[in-house]
Formats: C-alpha cells, sequence, structure tokens
C-alpha cells in the first residue's frame, strides 16, 4: 500500500516520467494495482483546472483508477459542529433528536470512510493487489483510509504498542519514539508514502485541523476533525470486534483529548520539518505500567484474521463515550470494566 499527494498534471496534462517510473516498478508484468482517490470525479476535473489532477490511463496502463469520495474541510467541522451541539442538548424530545442526528450526517461520514479502508483492504487482501492513496494534499482523507486499512488487515496494528505504532507512521511523521520503533510486533505489510519532490509537509496538519473545539465560535477555514473521524472509526472496530483490539476505548478518548490540548508535543505543529523542538513524548506516559494498565483491553484475544466491518446502518453507532462524555456520567461504566479486568486478570 502507497499514499501520496495528488499528481500535478494541470490543465494541459503534464506527464511526470519519474512517477511513471516508479509505479511501474511496483507491479510485476501482467499485474494490475488499484487507485484509490478520495476525491469526485468532478472534484479532480476542479483540481485539475487549478495544477492538480489524477493519474491519465494512458500513462499508467497497469492501475486502475477508483474514486471513493470522502468529506473534508468545512462540510466535515459543520458536521462535527452540530453533533456536538445535538449531544449537548438535553431538552429535546426524540423525534427531534433522532432529526438533528440524521442532518448532521456525522455517521454518514463514519460510513464513507469504513466503507474506503474496506475498499482499500479488499483490494490488497482478495485481489492480492498493490493500493495507491490519495487525495488533495496526501495529509488528510488518505491517512484516514491507509491507516484504517492496517488495522483491518494487521493484527499487529491491532495492539497497543502497534497502535502507536500506526500513529507515528501515518498520522504524526516525526522521527519515531523508542517507546514505539522497538516493538517486535510492526506491522508485517509494507505501507510506502510517497510524496512530490521538494514537499516539506507528512502526516497530519494538526495545528491547522484542531485549532478548536467544536464548542468554538471561530469559524478557521482550515479546520476539520479528520483525526477524530479516525478514531470514530477505530471505536466502531472495537464495538464490532471487542475481543480483536487490545485497546480499550479509554486509550481512543485520550488521544482526541490530546489532539486539541497536550502537554506532550506529538500533535504540535503541522508536519515533521515544523516538529523540531524536543517535546516529552505522550507515548513514554502512556507506556508506564501503572498507566499503561489502564489503556488495556480486558477481553483482548489475539485475532490473527483480517477483521471486516459492517458498514450497514444497523451496524454504525454512535460513540456515546465520546459525545455524551459531558452530560452523562460514565461513573458506573468505569465500575464495570474495572470489574471485568480484576476479573480477567484473576484468571
Amino acid at each position: 500500500m502507497l499514499r501520496s499527494s495528488q499528481p500535478l498534471t494541470g490543465p494541459n496534462r503534464k506527464r511526470c516520467c519519474e512517477d511513471e517510473l516508479l509505479l511501474g516498478m511496483v507491479l510485476d508484468k501482467g499485474e494490475q494495482g488499484f487507485i484509490i482517490d478520495t476525491r469526485s470525479a468532478q472534484a479532480v476535473k476542479q483540481a485539475r483546472m487549478t495544477g492538480g489532477g489524477t493519474e491519465p490511463k494512458s500513462s499508467y496502463p497497469q492501475w486502475r483508477q477508483l474514486h471513493q469520495p470522502l468529506k473534508r474541510g468545512r462540510s466535515l467541522q459543520e458536521s462535527f459542529i452540530k453533533l456536538v451541539e445535538a449531544c449537548n442538548n438535553t431538552l429535546t424530545n426524540m423525534d427531534r433528536w433522532l432529526s438533528r442526528l440524521e442532518s448532521c450526517r456525522w455517521l454518514s461520514h463514519v460510513k464513507a470512510a469504513l466503507s474506503t479502508a474496506c475498499l482499500a483492504a479488499q483490494c490488497m487482501d482478495r485481489e492480492e493487489a498493490s493500493v495507491l492513496v490519495h487525495g488533495v494534499e496526501g495529509t488528510d482523507t488518505t491517512l484516514l483510509v491507509t491507516a484504517l486499512a492496517q488495522v483491518i488487515l494487521d493484527p499487529s496494528c491491532r495492539t497497543l504498542t502497534g497502535f502507536q505504532g500506526l500513529l507515528e507512521r501515518e498520522w504524526i511523521q516525526v522521527s519515531g519514539s523508542p517507546e514505539v520503533d522497538k516493538d517486535p510486533r510492526t506491522p508485517k505489510l509494507s505501507f510506502t508514502p510517497l510524496f512530490p519532490v521538494g514537499v516539506p509537509q507528512a502526516g497530519h496538519p494538526f495545528h491547522l485541523r484542531c485549532a478548536r473545539s467544536a464548542a468554538s465560535h471561530a469559524r478557521l477555514k482550515q479546520e476539520a476533525p479528520l483525526f477524530l473521524l479516525f478514531l470514530d472509526c477505530v471505536w466502531q472496530l472495537s464495538h464490532q470486534f471487542p475481543f480483536s483490539l487490545e485497546f480499550s476505548e479509554r486509550l481512543l478518548l485520550t488521544l482526541f483529548d490530546n489532539a486539541y490540548a497536550s502537554a506532550y508535543g506529538i500533535f504540535l505543529c503541522n508536519n515533521e520539518k515544523e516538529r523540531q523542538e524536543s517535546t516529552h513524548s505522550l507515548w513514554a506516559w502512556l507506556n508506564q505500567p501503572g498507566e499503561k494498565r489502564k489503556y488495556l483491553n480486558p477481553l483482548y484475544s489475539p485475532n490473527a484474521m483480517v477483521i471486516w466491518p459492517s458498514v450497514e446502518p444497523q451496524s454504525i453507532q454512535l460513540w456515546q463515550g465520546l459525545f455524551f462524555r459531558w452530560i452523562r456520567s460514565s461513573q458506573h461504566l468505569d465500575e464495570a470494566w474495572g470489574e471485568i479486568q480484576r476479573l480477567a486478570e484473576s484468571h
């Protein structure tokens, strides 16, 4: 699996022999690869007029293009804001609540993200084909798809340490921390980022995307909860496969909190080039024996199989542990999980 930004073909259909050679070397003679573009065909046409575009079929004959449009930017941020407002309104009746939940379309974004990740995973697992995923810059929906596909395909990414390595590799792109890199259970699949020469960014621009919360009155054009959408999708996987992920919901909630406000440095800045100052590692804190225990799933049983999530409407659930956390106490749920953990450890 590879990921990249969009090719800069422009309105004149410019070619890049180096790109063509590079992707040609990925496939053996007679093999077919898949290019999953997270934009609609119409969006690609518009991007071409401003210098962007997609791979011309004539120049990449062994690659089949698939368009799987995923929302990003303002529409996704507005969806997030509407959902939080609906969840915080405790005075509404049932019909009104369900109407507001549907109108915010957050669960539709979750479904679309999981569906696209499943498509990428199916191309690799069932077709045994190479996959290239890209959108615009390659730092938003592209990361969402490649990271989710790895959780679906690779059991090592479902461990606590392996999941941290996944976040470093796909979302953060720093040099890596010893607490993550030394894990012997590193993913066995091959995932490679491809960025055009001279492009300094890698990873997700957290500073731009998470500058304000959904409760803020400021409406910045660059904001979008892509990382939250990823965490929500991982929660959906944990909900459908409660024994297959080594980490618990508490880890996902902690990551969400740290993406918006953190004493640690991994979610600072917009890319590796900007993130030059040495900061304290969130992973070093999480992996302390006393802390690590809090984030483990007591029901975990290693599962070497691919986990295929259902994207049927009945299967996609609202992440109550996050969106209701400010109006509903989690005391009893925490106590129940604590008891399950004690029982698991005693056996």
